[in-house]
């Protein structure tokens, strides 16, 4: 049975879609008080939900709109941005009323709310739902969106990347055989996308081939942090001194208040005052200072990395810069004048269109689930671990690398896996998946909620390093077991790995000393 509801998890807002068989359209759902009405600027609305779940001191919870509705959004029970510290494995915690909390927690209750809410407004039977994720989110970012659909009681669910979403958002403004490329510069994360509509059709219709693709953390709320140390820098002071990080909540909400209104207008202000002491913050910034700052910052140079990575990924594939026939601007950054006037430049007034910035992904996530295909390719390499004999340090052998389409018809690779030890009866398979070396922006300071929920600045962010490389099968290892057991250095396993339509890796096994398989495609790990 097909799917007909898409959730986008965003870090501002989070937008849920449903399928209309009839009409073969989908519409955004207005969940109870959850959601509010949002133009988009181009002749619709929308229903969107912020991201905000508020833990009040009766243990009740509140949920989007009315945590806003209630005048709660800066509170230090409220959590905001929470998909962002997901992904970067904030360990930060807040206690209330004897409880501790973290942003995976938050998180968590926040989507169950919300997709089980769902599920009960267009009684949802046994159907499968769509959730999106980042185009490079990792692993352990998908397994942790996996737990909550199946709290929710979502027995049947598909993740999907964020840009490959809103392609299948867009179809509906795209000619078969022509090229077209997705671009999302949302909350969180900017994700792009270079797609082929194909005119050849199966028995869903139309589908898409991905191209190339490429992502990096930089969004919306990266804006607002470098907004929120620029005030620092204008007004003297910094965030640890007392009367200002009581009103830090409220300056990054204005922050990013202001950095909307620089969208339409050439100048605003940002004005907070802390009641208690009378400590008044106070910013004027013009939307060519605004530029300023994101160059300063090198927004716009990791803005074109990150596009020229799609394009040298679809020129691969033999498809050239000049062969894109329109550039779709997705996601709230994308109203920003000087981001559209880059664009432009690249690829001329013509090509570029800002359409459904808000809801193409989550209304491209429902037809992916009503049954609007893809062929797509993995994005991030993947290597086993070993241990370099003479230098006893770990090293990685590549398995699967980025850019392989799935699913596979034959197998991928194939290693000989040999003991360490003489008498070794257990040999572990250690996946790793490696991300790419540019899908962090890298940014001098990182702004962090302590525990009484202020914001703080960290000069010192996580390590390029411990993003970029995740072990996948830490939790769940696979073992092949040696019967009799192996001697040191003599090949004893050869082990082949393909993948599935799904995107699992799937491995086999055959002992070469007794010559029996002992694993046949055997699902070792989901792949992004």
């Amino acid at each position: 049975m097909a799917g007909r509801l898409g959730i986008d998890f965003g870090t501002s807002n989070t937008v849920v879609t449903v399928w209309n068989e009839a009409s073969g359209t989908c519409n955004s759902l207005q969940l109870n008080d959850y959601a509010r009405l949002q133009e988009t600027g181009t002749g619709h609305s929308i229903y969107l939900i912020p991201s905000l779940i508020h833990f009040s001191t009766d243990y009740r919870e509140l949920y989007g709109n009315q945590v806003i509705q209630n005048n709660l959004h800066n509170s230090n029970r409220t959590f905001q941005w929470m998909k962002r510290y997901i992904s970067r494995r904030s360990p930060v915690e807040r206690s209330f009323d004897g409880r501790r909390l973290n942003y995976f927690d938050a998180g968590r209750r926040f989507l169950v709310e919300i997709l089980t809410t769902a599920a009960k407004v267009i009684q949802l039977q046994d159907e499968e739902v769509a959730l999106t994720l980042p185009v490079e989110a990792y692993e352990d970012y998908a397994n942790w969106l996996t737990t909550v659909a199946q709290e929710a009681g979502m027995p049947r669910f598909r993740l999907l990347d964020e840009s490959s979403a809103a392609a299948l958002g867009y179809q509906s403004d795209m000619e078969p055989d022509d090229v077209y490329m997705i671009f999302d510069f949302g909350g969180g994360t900017l994700d792009v996308c270079v797609v082929l509509l194909n005119a050849e059709s199966d028995h869903h219709g139309q589908h898409c081939r991905v191209l190339g693709k490429a992502g990096i953390e930089l969004g919306g709320t990266t804006l607002d942090e470098w907004l929120f140390i620029e005030v620092m820098r204008r007004n003297e002071c910094t965030a640890e001194e007392e009367d200002v990080a009581e009103i830090s909540r409220l300056i990054l909400t204005e922050c990013e208040a202001l950095k909307e209104r620089l969208s339409f207008e050439q100048s605003a202000e940002l004005s907070v005052m802390n009641p208690l002491t009378g400590r008044l913050l106070y910013m004027e910034m013009t939307r060519e200072e605004l530029d300023t700052l994101l160059d300063n910052n090198d927004a716009f140079s990791h803005i074109d990395k990150t596009i020229r990575r799609a394009l040298n990924a679809a020129r691969e594939r033999g498809f050239e810069d000049d062969a894109i026939k329109k550039v779709f601007m997705v996601g709230g950054c994308s109203q920003i004048p000087s981001v559209q006037k880059m664009l432009r430049r690249i690829f001329g007034n013509d090509r570029v269109q800002v359409k459904s910035p808000l809801d193409a992904v989550a209304r491209g996530a429902c037809a992916y689930v009503a049954g609007k295909g893809f062929r797509d390719f993995i994005q991030h390499d993947y290597a086993i671990r070993y241990v370099n004999g003479p230098s006893g340090k770990y090293e990685y052998r590549p398995l699967v690398k980025r850019g392989t389409p799935y699913p596979s018809r034959n197998a991928i690779t194939s290693i000989t896996i040999k003991p360490a030890f003489d008498g070794q009866e257990k040999l572990g398979l250690p996946i790793f998946e490696i991300g790419s070396e540019n899908s962090f922006a890298r940014p001098r300071f990182e702004l962090l909620f302590d525990e009484d929920g202020a914001a703080r600045i960290n000069s010192t962010p996580v390590a390029q390093s411990d993003l970029s490389r995740y072990w996948i099968n830490e939790t769940s290892p696979t073992f092949l077991n040696a019967d009799p057991p192996g001697k040191r250095g003599e090949g004893r396993f050869r082990v082949s790995f393909s993948i599935d339509g799904n995107r699992r890796l799937l491995i086999t096994a055959v002992d070469l000393i007794t010559g029996q398989t002992i694993l046949k495609d055997y699902p070792a790990a989901k792949l992004t």
